[in-house]
Order: C-alpha cells, then sequence, then structure tokens
C-alpha cells in the first residue's frame, strides 16, 4: 500500500471513530436520576449563604445503593469518637463480625464528604427533609475552615449549618406555612435535646468503665450497670417529640460503638447551638450576633448568618474545647469592642 493511501485510510478510520464517538456521546450522558433538579437547587441556594462550590452530587452512582460501614470496638471501651472506633467495610447484608466480641454498629450512609461525592440510590430516595439537611452537612465538611476543625468539631457545625440551610432552602421553596419548613424549622432544637443526653449519658458509661478498669467493679458489674445505662438512655432520647424529621433520636446501635458515634457529633453541637443557632439568628441579643463578626449584612438570611459565624470561627482550625472557647471569646471580644467604639 502507497504511503499515500495509507495516511488517507488512517484519516478515514480517524475520522468514523469520531463520528462514533460524537453518535454515542448523548446515550452515555447522565440520565435523569430523582430529585436530580431538587439537588442543584440546593446547592445553587447554598452558594448564596457563603458556600464555596465543591464537587459533591455532580454524578449519580448506580454502582452502589449506599455506603456500608461497620464501626466495632470492645464491650467495656468507649471511644471518644467514630475516628477511634475500629472500621471494616460492611454490605447491603450487614456485618460480618463476632457481635458476642465486639459492640458493633452498622451504618447505611447516604453520602460523605470526598468532595466528589456522588448521589446514591439511598440518598435520592431519602425523604424530603433527609435530603435537605444531607446535601449542605456533607458540602460544609468540604468547605477549607471546616476540614481544618477536629471531627468532632466539624461534624457539630456541619450539622448545625445542615439543619439551617435546609430549613431557610425549605422556607423559601415551599414557604413558611409548609409542614416541610415546620418541620426543618424545629430541627435544631430536636438535635440539642439529642445532643445533651448522648453527652450526658456518654460521660455516665465512661464512669462505669474507669471504675473497672481501676478494679472498683467486677466485669459482671460493669455489663449489668452498661446495661442498665443504655436502655436508659433508649428511653430518653426516644422521648425527644415530636419526631425528628431528619434524623434518630436515638443512637443507630444501643452499645458502645454507637454512642462513640454519636458522641462525634455531640459533643460541641450544644456550643456552636449557643453561638450560631441563638447568636446570629438573632434569638438571643448577646455577645456575638450575625452583624458582630463583621461577616453578614442586613440582608443575610439566618443560615447564611450561620455560615458566616462558624467559618470565621473553623478559621481559627479548633481541635479541643479549649480552643473553641479561646475563639468565641476573641468573637465576643471584637464584637465589644466594635459596639464600643465612636
Amino acid at each position: 500500500m502507497s504511503r499515500k493511501l495509507l495516511v488517507s485510510g488512517i484519516l478515514a478510520l480517524v475520522a468514523i471513530a469520531a463520528g462514533c464517538i460524537m453518535r454515542r456521546t448523548p446515550a452515555a450522558a447522565l440520565a435523569p436520576y430523582p430529585r436530580q433538579e431538587l439537588i442543584a437547587e440546593i446547592k445553587g441556594f447554598q452558594k448564596t449563604l457563603g458556600f464555596e462550590e465543591d464537587g459533591n452530587f455532580q454524578s449519580y452512582s448506580e454502582k452502589q445503593r449506599a455506603l456500608y460501614r461497620c464501626y466495632y470496638t470492645g464491650k467495656l471501651d468507649l471511644p471518644e469518637s467514630y475516628g477511634q472506633l475500629q472500621l471494616k467495610e460492611g454490605s447491603a447484608a450487614g456485618c460480618s463480625l463476632d457481635e458476642e466480641k465486639y459492640d458493633v454498629f452498622f451504618y447505611e450512609m447516604e453520602a460523605e464528604a470526598s468532595g466528589d461525592a456522588p448521589v446514591t440510590e439511598a440518598l435520592a430516595e431519602a425523604p424530603l427533609e433527609r435530603l435537605l439537611v444531607v446535601v449542605p452537612h456533607e458540602d460544609f465538611h468540604n468547605q477549607k475552615e471546616t476540614e481544618r476543625a477536629a471531627p468532632e468539631i466539624a461534624e457539630a457545625a456541619s450539622t448545625l449549618i445542615g439543619f439551617l440551610a435546609a430549613g431557610e432552602f425549605a422556607k423559601g421553596k415551599y414557604g413558611a406555612a409548609s409542614d416541610t419548613f415546620e418541620r426543618l424549622d424545629r430541627e435544631p432544637r430536636l438535635f440539642l435535646e439529642k445532643a445533651r443526653i448522648v453527652n450526658a449519658y456518654f460521660g455516665r458509661v465512661s464512669g462505669v468503665y474507669s471504675a473497672f478498669r481501676a478494679k472498683q467493679i467486677s466485669r459482671a458489674k460493669a455489663l449489668e450497670r452498661k446495661a442498665e445505662l443504655f436502655s436508659e438512655l433508649e428511653r430518653e432520647c426516644a422521648a425527644i417529640a415530636p419526631d425528628p424529621a431528619s434524623f434518630n433520636p436515638c443512637p443507630g446501635a444501643g452499645n458502645n460503638a454507637g454512642l462513640a458515634f454519636e458522641r462525634t457529633y455531640a459533643r460541641y453541637y450544644p456550643m456552636l447551638y449557643e453561638l450560631a443557632a441563638s447568636r446570629a439568628r438573632n434569638v438571643e441579643a448577646t455577645d456575638v450576633g450575625a452583624t458582630d463578626v463583621g461577616e453578614t449584612d442586613a440582608g443575610m438570611t439566618n443560615a447564611g448568618a450561620a455560615v458566616a459565624v462558624l467559618k470565621r470561627l473553623l478559621a481559627t482550625r479548633p481541635q479541643s474545647e479549649l480552643d473553641l472557647r479561646r475563639a468565641m471569646g476573641e468573637l465576643s471580644e471584637e464584637a465589644h469592642l466594635r459596639r464600643s467604639a465612636p
């Protein structure tokens, strides 16, 4: 074959291939999935609150319904957070762990804050209120300020912002008189009740295990007291009323793994609720208000004010309660000086 014919043949093949690719593109494009437009609306709304754009929820996953995680720990071990729990991948069938040996929490996750998290089937099919909360919760995790904070602080902040952003979005989309808005508007307070219960029982259960390690009580007595405390915990959290719309009132497992997991979200939530929910929402005009930190204006929504306040706080890279209190004190002092200035 001559060089000229060879080149012509190659060019023809390239042209055919290109044509095939062009014809296949529409078929290969992402097929519509449930609530695709709604998720796009939520993400657009988040930008008006001060969220930086990320790559979460830009695609749909058909490979896996959800993310299956198996968190576990010892029968008399209570870690401070999920970061200290042992972790094993699970499946839709559950966890292949010996529950006689370990306390196990099987968690079916709709999403995680990877920065490019897809929309899973579980998220797309979740109750409306749950969907509206999960998207801003995960996206707030991927804000640069949140990523620098300790996991327990980041989870508390993302949990609160998820509730506030979802409520503001629902108010605008469905109306202030809608059931959706009314249910979401009370979620921050209901989770505060849960957080206080979780934190209280975390301390009580930890105390039992400390007594066991100090040989003040026997293993049998420790296990007996553990069972009593988890029964009490279940009764108290189940009594939270009205029923939360976007989260479970009780830990996902009534054991050490479930409690340690919930502690991650609950530990600092009351502090951040006081700062961002009460003060930034102008429920209580105290030291740090939405306009006090110089990040907001009178036209900003309540959720936007909370985003600004928490971003400012998290920018200090807090890793402990001491860090948080110091940063909150600095914000309060700055607010006081601003109000006192002539």
